[in-house]
């Protein structure tokens, strides 16, 4: 019996190139042709990783029945019911669902207190050969086998690239040389560190160093600090944090109990810990429904949170968190100690328990709250609002405006293999700034496809969202099943891309300052852009987006920096310039790739990748 965990990324370049994704697959379960790339657009790379690995007998799950059946009169209204079977959440393969007709399609009716509709969904593929479990969006690209690929997302062509070990359940972040490190993963994976350093040549491939992590690190989380070190916390039964590169002075790993607190009996409900850099360097972590202020280097807690109400929030009573946009002030250049006020962001997951009726057939209606807190407030509350639907496994990421996009998932049940039913189609918009919390939420077009277990999304340089993957199955499967694994690629244009809006939409024609498009950190620099036709300039933002690695629904190391704009006028009929200062300190802005947009009227032009070092 195989099973399977991959990896998907995205790389864009910093020139205009051809867009580019990486794909990784399993030996033996598909060979791919390699594919040229012609299209001269912008580059980028997207690597998806699948590995494959084998199952003893125990491990076997029973058949599947084909689907929940409306519940009970004696059941509770928000328990779905359907005979056992197992559900095991340990070792997985990644996979993705076609929507059957058979399941319920949300409606204008479902959602009487929201906007209702906009957006557009493409299919991309309707297979690449592997269910996109991780994404990671990078700034080049290149060949080899058939154990990933890379997807060139301009010309809609792949190739194949190799990758070693299973990287199933694993981690990842992009150092500040704009080279992929992946950490951990399943079985003869799960001390493994792996790099992929995109090139221009296609001879670039992945990289198993000989040096392992320090334990086990299945489930856990990666992020990127200030001094361009990643940091690796948690995983199953592993309550501790790493690095790498390690200082030769520093421990091999540290133990971090709060990780052993929030573990669950059974469930666990605390693995892929949510992580942000705080701009005091500190590092925030959340897990079930606790954070903490952790600051690292000392190995100590320097803040502790209210609990989160309602449902669980992580792994496997999944639900997903960003931190909100970080809004620069003039002060950072001035002389002003002050930080720029942070806010985390948690919404949906699953009622502690949820996993354990789930293997009995029982399906748990997802949460529909969301909370919100400012961790830079004296006295930090959690602020609570309903999305318009329950969703359990959401994706939630930042798009250029500063608003959030909340897609992917189900409406019952938790993670975990057959231990969700009802995918959620419809993506959800919203707005962090809107003052009445009555109108923050729209509901968008929804897609046909199911993407529950093991689908992934990222943001990409256009303002696209790509989303791949969803594989609720112990193997890849296809027929016979509710909902089978999936191997399509679709990408959801959110409604700022609609062609009435294509008058306001910016492009960027030059940058002003940095050399090769490198800036420094609290630098001034020049943004010149074009509009579509003659306009007076109206209301305008200047944002950089670092780009994540998304899998288990929390895209890692991501983060959206709205610049400080000190100066903007017209140039000519068409061209205008802006003036902002790039962030002021690494613990604002970690070193590496971000890509740089300006957003006019809402409405985002294509980005520009910048370095800041």
């Amino acid at each position: 019996m195989l099973m399977g965990g991959f990896s998907f990324s995205v790389s864009p370049f910093l020139n205009i190139k051809s867009p580019h994704i990486i794909f990784h697959q399993i030996k033996k379960v598909k060979k791919f042709s390699s594919m040229a790339f012609k299209n001269p657009s912008f580059f980028f790379l997207l690597l998806v990783i699948l590995s494959l690995f084998t199952l003893s007998s125990q491990h076997r799950p029973r058949p599947r029945p084909r689907g929940g059946r409306q519940p009970e009169p004696s059941m509770p209204p928000d328990i779905f019911s359907s005979p056992a079977s197992s559900s095991r959440f340990q070792p997985h393969i990644s996979a993705s669902l076609f929507f059957s007709s058979s399941l319920p399609l949300p409606t204008t009716s479902h959602y009487s207190d929201t906007m209702v509709g906009g957006g557009e969904w493409s299919l991309l593929q309707e297979t690449i050969g592997v269910s996109a479990m991780h994404m990671q969006l990078l700034y080049t690209n290149k060949d080899c086998t058939a154990h990933s690929l890379l997807y060139d997302v301009a010309s809609n062509t792949y190739r194949p690239l190799l990758v070693k070990t299973d990287v199933w359940c694993s981690s990842g972040a992009v150092n500040s040389e704009g080279t992929l490190i992946q950490t951990g993963g399943y079985h003869g994976g799960d001390h493994k560190i792996r790099l992929f350093t995109p090139c221009d040549d296609d001879q670039c491939d992945w990289i198993e160093l000989h040096q392992n992590l320090t334990v086990r690190r299945w489930y856990s989380s990666d992020h990127i600090l200030p001094d361009g070190r990643v940091i690796i916390v948690g995983g199953r039964s592993s309550f501790s944090y790493e690095f790498f590169p390690k200082n030769t002075v520093e421990n091999s790993f540290y133990y971090f109990p709060f990780l052993k607190e929030t573990t669950d009996l059974i469930e666990e409900n605390n693995l892929y810990p949510f992580l942000y850099l705080l701009p005091d360097g500190n590092l925030f972590v959340f897990a079930n429904q606790r954070s903490v202020v952790l600051d690292y280097k000392k190995n100590k807690i320097v803040k502790e949170f209210p609990v989160i109400p309602g449902e669980k929030r992580t792994y496997p009573a999944t639900g997903s968190s960003v931190m909100l946009p970080l809004k620069l002030t003039a002060g950072e250049w001035y002389g002003s100690p002050s930080h720029p006020e942070v806010e985390v962001m948690v919404c949906g997951g699953a009622r502690g328990g949820a996993y354990r009726k789930a293997i009995d057939g029982l399906y748990v209606a997802a949460s529909k709250s969301c909370g919100r807190i400012r961790v830079t407030d004296q006295d930090p509350k959690w602020e609570m609002e309903d999305m318009p639907m329950g969703r359990v496994m959401p994706d939630m990421l930042l798009l250029p405006t500063g608003d959030v996009i909340i897609l992917n998932g189900a409406a019952n049940g938790t993670a975990g293999w057959e231990c969700a039913i009802n995918p959620v189609l419809n993506p959800v918009i919203y707005k962090p700034d809107e003052p009445d919390p009555a109108t923050r939420f729209s509901v968008l077009n929804p897609t046909k496809i199911a993407r529950m277990y093991h689908s992934a999304a990222t943001l990409l340089p256009d303002g696209r969202v790509l989303v791949g993957g969803s594989n609720p199955h112990v193997r890849y499967n296809f027929t016979g099943v509710r909902y089978p694994t999936e191997l399509s690629l679709e990408a959801f244009s959110p409604p700022y891309l609609a062609s009435e809006h294509a008058h306001l939409r910016p492009s960027i024609l030059s940058i002003e300052g940095p050399a090769n498009n490198v800036v420094s950190y609290g630098q001034q620099f020049a943004i010149t852009f074009s509009l579509g036709m003659y306009q007076h300039v109206g209301e305008y933002m200047v944002a950089m987006a670092a780009p994540s690695f998304t899998t288990h629904s929390f895209a890692m190391n991501q983060r959206l920096l709205v610049l400080y704009v000190v100066d903007g006028h017209q140039l000519s009929a068409f061209d205008h310039k802006v003036t902002v200062y790039a962030p002021p300190t690494a613990n604002i802005a970690p070193p590496g790739y971000y890509m740089l947009f300006v957003v006019h009227q809402g409405v985002p032009g294509h980005c520009v990748w910048i370095r800041i070092k």
